[in-house]
């Protein structure tokens, strides 16, 4: 069976695809990221002429480059066709975040760091643990772990000085959970040591300033607790005099819509203040009785109404008789 016009067939779709692309600076091509870079400086002459289709004649270059990239790379069959194993991108992205920042040393790692005592092997921080009898791995903490070991023996060694009460089990969970307790507490200290090194200069700055205020805060209220209000208080060396409030007074003259517009104002405000009084005892008459309650009780000095009208009808009648 001869093949050779269906490979030259082959051969010739290929190369329709893989056009040769001619620019003066070579195209950056990042077959990893399928991105393009033209580093050619723009022919100013087709710009202007005609910006479509200076535009297209770009993209065309940039779009072949990639392609014929693409078909140089090796392939896999896939029943959807062959696809193209793409490389490691080359073109390095600004990060999306910050660079993380070390992690402060603990208490412990800075003793040791400064003792050069060589930390734990890989083996000894392994999660899971050999365990000969039950000839298989078990987790080395948490459940079913080897530090729970002597809780689950069926049978336990006493020692010859323990008391008759001792229980071997409740003293090894007591000595699991104190250990516990332990780290939790010295977990807590690293991280609050850590992050009182972390403060920055501008934090610490702001809370001297803050302490600062409040003592001064402090002295002077102590300054005017006294009868004369500080004025005959001993000064301490170095002693800021107090800044007092400066209270502001309006100019003596000034313009006359001005004054006017203040008067207006001032009357605007009592027709208000008369209006929703009025409107308050339209819509509550047990506050205007109240209110004549209080005037009666005012005026008669605690008596009464009955005791105000005998008052006033005796002195009446000692006005006429003098009258006569």
């Amino acid at each position: 069976m001869d093949v050779s016009n269906i490979l030259a067939d082959h051969a010739e779709k290929t190369n329709s695809t893989q056009l040769q692309v001619e620019t003066d600076n070579p195209l950056d091509v990042d077959a990893g990221f399928l991105t393009v870079t033209d580093p050619n400086p723009i022919d100013v002459e087709s710009y202007d002429s005609s910006l479509e289709s200076h535009l297209l004649s770009i993209a065309r270059t940039g779009t072949q480059a990639l392609f014929n990239s693409l078909f140089s790379l090796p392939t896999t069959s896939s029943p959807d066709g062959p696809l193209a194993q793409l490389p490691a991108p080359t073109t390095q992205l600004p990060r999306a975040k910050p660079l993380p920042k070390p992690k402060p040393l603990t208490k412990w790692e800075q003793f040791a760091k400064a003792k050069g005592i060589q930390g734990k092997s890989k083996e000894k921080r392994m999660k899971k643990v050999w365990d000969e009898e039950k000839q298989e791995w078990v987790n080395r903490w948490g459940k079913d772990g080897k530090n729970r070991q002597i809780e689950d023996q069926w049978i336990t060694e006493v020692p010859m000085n323990a008391d008759i009460d001792f229980d071997p089990k409740k003293a090894a969970r007591d000595e699991r959970q104190a250990r516990v307790a332990k780290n939790t507490k010295q977990h807590e200290a690293n991280v609050a040591r850590a992050q009182k090194a972390g403060t920055s200069a501008s934090s610490s700055n702001t809370e001297r300033e803050a302490h600062k205020k409040e003592l001064d805060r402090t002295l002077a209220m102590s300054r005017t607790s006294t009868a004369s209000m500080g004025k005959f208080d001993r000064k301490l060396d170095g002693e800021k005099k107090m800044k007092g409030i400066k209270r502001k007074f309006n100019a003596t003259e000034g313009s006359v819509s001005a004054e006017a517009k203040a008067s207006l104002e001032v009357l605007s405000k009592m027709n208000s203040d008369a209006r929703k009084k009025s409107a308050g005892e339209a819509k509550d008459p047990e506050a205007s009785i109240l209110n004549v309650r209080k005037a009666v009780r005012f005026a008669s000095k605690g008596r009464g109404g009955i005791a105000l009208g005998r008052e006033r009808a005796k002195g009446a009648g000692a006005r006429k008789g003098g009258r006569r």
